[in-house]
């Protein structure tokens, strides 16, 4: 698939590892500290950094992914944070799922990876409402899973390790894999990749991701920059 990859503004955060546009403008999550900025969707010409609309703390740790829906965002948190910070009571001691109110931080829920181990990745199914995608590292795999009672409606294969960032669109799950720095869209049925959009060294590695009208947004966790891929 031929692309255009283009830096939009750096992050408010400097680890910036998940990341989701919504109604009110960009969410993005910082892996240090686990709070959540809401940014507007353009850059300061002199500093290259996005306007600030308000920031909240969250009770997740390790925070390696993010998605919205049922009016809340849901927060993949990649084990403790003790890498990163000191430890606090409220960290996740393997891989959960928070479910986080947007206007406080507060925890509305918490819910286990399925497979055990740590997450990367973590889409909200807006064709599906009431589902949301997991990724898991342990298996590599994602679990389509139904809020309700978080239980598996369907499992389909990664093609490829260290699974993060996932759109799911009409047709496919599009899903990051950061160290082979590609994109790729997988059936929905049994996850054969059906296309794929490579990220080369010039540009931002891919973390986290998520759907900008008929682009996409990436973060970088390593560099803090939101890129922009369009086609």
């Amino acid at each position: 698939m031929i692309t255009k990859i283009e830096k939009v503004f750096r992050s408010p955060y400097a680890v910036p590892n998940g990341l989701q546009v919504t109604d009110e403008g960009l969410w993005i999550v910082d892996q240090i500290t686990d709070r959540v900025a809401l940014v507007e969707i353009t850059a300061d010409p002199d500093y290259t950094v996005p306007k600030l609309i308000r920031d909240i703390p969250s009770e997740s740790s390790n925070t390696s992914g993010m998605t919205f829906g049922e009016g809340a965002l849901w927060l993949a948190a990649n084990g403790s944070g003790e890498r990163w910070r000191t430890v606090r009571d409220t960290d996740a001691e393997t891989g959960e799922i928070f479910k986080v109110d947007p206007a406080t931080g507060e925890t509305l829920g918490r819910y286990p990876i399925p497979d055990g181990g740590g997450t990367h990745g973590v889409e909200y199914d807006h064709y599906d409402e009431g589902h949301i995608w997991v990724q898991t590292l342990k298996n590599q795999v994602t679990h389509k899973m139904r809020t309700s009672d978080w239980s598996i409606q369907k499992t389909l294969p990664l093609p490829h390790g260290r699974g993060h960032g996932m759109v799911r669109v009409e047709d496919g799950l599009w899903s990051t894999h950061t160290s082979d720095r590609v994109i790729v869209k997988l059936d929905l049925e049994d996850g054969t990749p059906l296309d794929v959009i490579e990220v080369s060294e010039d540009y931002p590695e891919p973390h986290g991701l998520s759907i900008y009208g008929d682009d996409f947004l990436y973060c970088d966790a390593s560099s803090g920059w939101i890129a922009k891929i369009t086609w």
